[in-house]
């Protein structure tokens, strides 16, 4: 089962790049002075570290991130490793847990688990990481040790960050919002864009508030909201040009949902664990 997960996060990461996702970098369009290979050499360093045995979550973080950053030379995947750290956790010590119900509980007891030195671990590698637009936080900042289990830490930020907000709320918004968008479907380039658009248009992106604001960020959503609708009557996005024209004036603006994508390869991972999901293609080789 770890094996299949290993191979399922290396897909998630590939179909993340192959595809177009306004304002994120892939394959069809670099941006923010980063490609589609950083990003995949990233996810081929990370991967052993994920889903090393037995091995905490903290660690895995720590180690994948490490490795993330000396093969792309800047953070790739940061969010991606905090929200895959614990699915592969939960993968090794839930073997049985093959539907969406039992992945999730899976996974809310892994993060019940979860310790200080997890979060002393997952604190040195956002600080490694250097995320945009970090700031400091008032109690439990990640320049400094912590004081409470990285479940409790990432608490004190769900508010602000959706990725700590996962942690808190037992990944709720990747099983309501996402997931439906992919099980028993074909994971294509279309699923790929209606699961990356639903949330987009959920889910204020934490990157865009942290560097632009909520203002800006609300725009993006509403815009998500049209494009999602299009997407889900079965308009194909990549032939529409304002579809293209959007991610280069995000681009432009320097307006990066990169949060939004990291959910999304969170999410094309847990649909590719639940029973009967069909692989989506791999460009990674």
């Amino acid at each position: 089962m770890t094996q299949r997960a290993r191979d399922a996060f290396l897909r998630a990461c590939a179909l993340d790049v192959a595809v177009r996702k306004p304002g994120n970098v892939s394959s069809r369009s670099p941006g923010h002075g980063m490609t589609a290979e950083q990003f995949l050499a990233s996810a081929r360093a990370a991967a052993p570290a994920l889903f090393a045995a037995r091995m905490p979550v903290g660690q895995r973080i720590e180690a994948a991130v490490a490795a993330s950053w000396a093969a792309a030379g800047c953070n790739t995947n940061l969010g991606i490793v905090l929200l895959c750290a614990p699915i592969a956790a939960a993968v090794e010590r839930f073997p049985q847990a093959t539907d969406a119900p039992a992945l999730q509980r899976a996974l809310e007891a892994v993060l019940a688990d979860l310790d200080v030195d997890d979060a002393a671990a997952a604190f040195r590698a956002i600080a490694m990481a250097r995320p945009g637009g970090l700031g400091e936080a008032p109690i439990e900042d990640v320049r400094n040790p912590p004081s409470l289990g990285l479940r409790q830490a990432m608490a004190l930020a769900a508010s602000r960050d959706s990725i700590a907000r996962q942690y808190a709320n037992g990944f709720a918004d990747l099983f309501e919002i996402a997931l439906p968008q992919l099980v028993h479907a074909e994971v294509n380039d279309n699923a790929v864009q209606r699961v990356y658009l639903a949330l987009a248009s959920r889910l204020a992106d934490s990157h865009i508030v942290r560097k632009h604001g909520e203002a800006v960020a609300q725009t993006v959503m509403s815009a998500a909201q049209q494009w999602l609708l299009q997407a889900e009557a079965g308009v194909s996005l990549d032939a529409m040009p304002a579809f293209a024209a959007w991610d280069d004036a995000l681009k432009a603006a320097r307006i990066n949902p990169g949060t939004t994508a990291d959910l999304t390869v969170a999410a094309l991972l847990l649909a590719a664990l639940v029973e009967g999901q069909r692989p989506g293609r791999c460009i990674l080789g």
